[in-house]
């Protein structure tokens, strides 16, 4: 066991020493991707930019932050895993059943349209979701096993844990250890969570997904439920785009399932997965409850 030397600070000063980690340990990643990758602009040099990035951003701040603030870090980002491994399943089984209705509810966001007045702001909005929609199916483009494998680890594994390290296991976590309710805490870090993304046409089931990952650990106490959730919805995608690739379909019908003539599979999937939620809620109540009456026996 280690001394935590910043046990103490207040929430406010946490939040300035995880700014501070986060900014110094960017700006290092940066450093080194622009050393080993020059003027390179191809896909394998931008993979290494994400990767590297990823890192220095979202998944050694949280770790370097946990060890500041409690002996404990593990058990402080709720990384102790508490719950049986058919809860995983059942919950990567409900992040299949809520892509449908995820995309349906990413069509009707991007049918929202900005007042006149803002005409410049929804034309820079647009720009950037299209941006960020070309790089990303340039990164998962690829027919290859070995260009899944990659995929997999730095678009779906990597992001999942580094993010919910992140969000749910700092943002979450500080918001929590003040004086802001639970259940604020979880939809302030799941606001954040989707507007960091940048992509304000994916906003609203981005921000719900948020929502959800942190009600996970929220009912669950356990870090690793939202992290194999995050993951699951990456995965699908990811996968997707590869299979789409190989068969030389067009990767939109991907994001198209669940809308327009399949808009009744997406509203099916929307009722499936509050179900699945409520289920998901009363099952970690009962393996909380049943946790607590075995730690209460020893």
């Amino acid at each position: 066991m280690h001394k935590a030397y910043a046990s103490n600070s207040p929430v406010w000063l946490k939040v300035i020493q995880w700014l501070g980690v986060m900014a110094l340990l960017t700006v290092v990643a940066m450093g080194i991707w622009a050393v080993l990758s020059g003027d390179n602009a191809s896909t394998t040099s931008l993979k290494w930019f994400q990767f590297i990035q990823t890192l220095g951003t979202f998944f050694l701040p949280p770790l370097v932050c946990a060890w500041l603030w409690s002996e404990k870090p593990i058990e402080w980002l709720h990384l102790k895993n508490r719950n049986p491994l058919w809860l995983y399943g059942g919950t990567m089984l409900l992040m299949v059943i809520a892509i449908p209705g995820i995309n349906l509810l990413a069509d009707w966001n991007s049918r929202l349209v900005l007042p006149e007045c803002m005409s410049g702001l929804e034309a820079w909005l647009k720009a950037q979701e299209e941006a960020a929609a070309a790089l990303t199916e340039r990164f998962l483009s690829g027919t290859s096993i070995g260009v899944l494998l990659v995929n997999i680890g730095l678009m779906a594994l990597l992001p999942a844990m580094a993010e919910e390290l992140t969000f749910r296991g700092v943002v979450q976590g500080l918001l929590s250890g003040s004086n802001t309710k639970s259940h604020i805490a979880v939809w302030v870090t799941a606001i954040l969570f989707s507007a960091i993304h940048m992509q304000f046409y994916g906003f609203i089931p981005r921000m719900l997904l948020g929502a959800l990952f942190g009600y996970a650990l929220l009912w669950t106490g356990s870090l690793w439920v939202p992290i194999t959730m995050h993951f699951t919805n990456n995965l699908i995608a990811v996968v997707g785009y590869w299979i789409v690739y190989n068969k030389g379909i067009n990767p939109e019908t991907i994001d198209a399932f669940g809308t327009g003539s399949t808009a009744w599979v997406g509203g099916l999937s929307l009722v499936l997965t509050a179900v699945g939620v409520y289920f998901f809620w009363r099952l970690s109540r009962q393996i909380s409850s049943a946790s607590s009456r075995i730690s209460a026996g020893n």
